[in-house]
């Protein structure tokens, strides 16, 4: 039996008014997940523990069978895991965001934050912009390390774990009473805004349209993580898909391997198909019994507070990576199991995550059931199953059912 998680980050959602009650993933186009709901167990898990905020962290944790009051030590730590940063156990790790402020003809603190990500900026652009800053900010103390994207870390020794807002939960507020009341951490952002502001390769983006990606932003602080090997919990060898380095790490930190895909990027235009064959080839021809494949899309999107992408995001996972796993796994004559599903809502309506129940599928090419139902939020609620504790979900799929 092969086994394949594919995740659909961010992917659940409210119902939306213009899409006459509907949510993104019930409108959505999606008859390969519509097809495998009608054959296979469909109902909602809890992936956030209580108590605990709504991030992918946390999320992905769980569905992974790591319960996150055990095993978290924050997310910025994980994100190091997989960029290659050497943690010091007196270490603090922090998410170096670089982000799109107003530019108004205000203070720094009367900005607002208008873009988490400076509109998808490339890996290659922001590097620039990282070293620009640095110059000034980076001594042996605090240390910056590229990430992907508009993602990166920030490494301070001997340094305190404060707790920072994430700037996707603050867009188009003004940004004073959520800057760091350390008086260095806040430094370094405003700092870094005066630098990139006008930085040419910022000039340059704007004239183009796209948004400047013109001030760090640091949230996510933690120590260094452990996590018990995936292979020694159970007994299963598997590998990682993702285009973000919070995945990444994860899997570094679980001693799963991973698969870098040529042109996954996180974003709306990611690699589905280089996805799809990645993980058909690790299950069929590359020795491993597990992937799973993370795809960022549909929660960019609903940070983006865009119905529409959301909604392409969700179609695109189905067409062009559900489709493709399973047409492959079903011509490579191998029995498996299917798991889909988000790791927590990012609604439309608010532009940030919540910690409600998400909707998964399981689906056993061993065992197809009969029902009528698709795969969406109102009907997996429907169904009458539960899942009490995400942790638990990744027994459930490799168990003798």
């Amino acid at each position: 039996m092969k086994y394949v998680v594919i995740l659909g980050d961010g992917m659940a959602d409210w119902p939306i008014e213009e899409l006459n009650g509907e949510t993104p993933l019930s409108a959505a186009k999606t008859p390969t997940m519509d097809a495998l709901a009608r054959v296979s167990e469909i109902g909602t898990v809890a992936t956030i523990p209580e108590g605990m905020a709504p991030g992918s962290d946390t999320a992905n944790l769980s569905v992974l069978g790591y319960d996150p009051k055990k095993y978290y030590t924050g997310r910025s730590p994980l994100e190091a895991l997989s960029i290659g940063v050497d943690m010091k156990d007196s270490d603090v790790v922090y998410r170096c965001n670089i982000v799109t402020l107003t530019e108004e003809d205000a203070p720094y603190e009367e900005q607002r934050i208008l873009d988490h990500s400076a509109d998808e900026i490339s890996t290659e652009d922001a590097e620039i912009l990282l070293k620009a800053v640095c110059k000034e900010v980076e001594n042996e103390t605090y240390g910056f390390y590229t990430g992907t994207s508009y993602r990166h870390c920030m490494v301070w020794d001997n340094g305190e774990v404060l707790e920072l807002t994430a700037p996707h939960d603050v867009l188009t507020r003004r940004i004073g009473e959520y800057l760091p009341e350390n008086e260095m951490l806040r430094w370094m952002q405003k700092r870094s805004y005066e630098i990139l502001k006008n930085h040419p390769l910022n000039l340059e983006r704007k004239a183009k349209g796209l948004n400047p990606a013109n001030s760090f932003w640091f949230w996510g602080a933690g120590t260094k993580p452990v996590l018990t090997s995936f292979e020694d919990i159970y007994h299963k060898k598997g590998v990682m898909i993702s285009a973000v380095d919070l995945l990444k790490g994860i899997a570094v930190g679980a001693q799963m391997d991973r698969i870098i895909v040529e042109g996954a990027n996180g974003g709306l235009n990611t690699n589905y198909e280089g996805k799809a064959k990645a993980a058909v080839d690790a299950l069929t021809k590359g020795g491993y019994d597990f992937a799973y494949v993370h795809v960022e899309a549909p929660d960019e999107m609903g940070h983006q507070g865009s119905v529409e992408k959301k909604i392409q995001a969700i179609e695109y996972l189905d067409e062009r990576l559900i489709r493709i796993v399973k047409e492959g796994l079903d011509a490579s004559g191998e029995d498996y199991r299917m798991l889909i599903l988000p790791d927590h809502p990012t609604p439309i309506q608010v532009r940030t995550h919540v910690a409600e129940p998400v909707p998964y599928l399981l689906y056993d090419s061993t065992a197809p059931q009969e029902h009528t139902w698709h795969y969406n939020e109102r009907e997996a609620a429907g169904s009458g199953v539960t899942v009490a504790h995400g942790w638990d979900l990744m027994g459930y799929l490799f168990s003798d059912k």
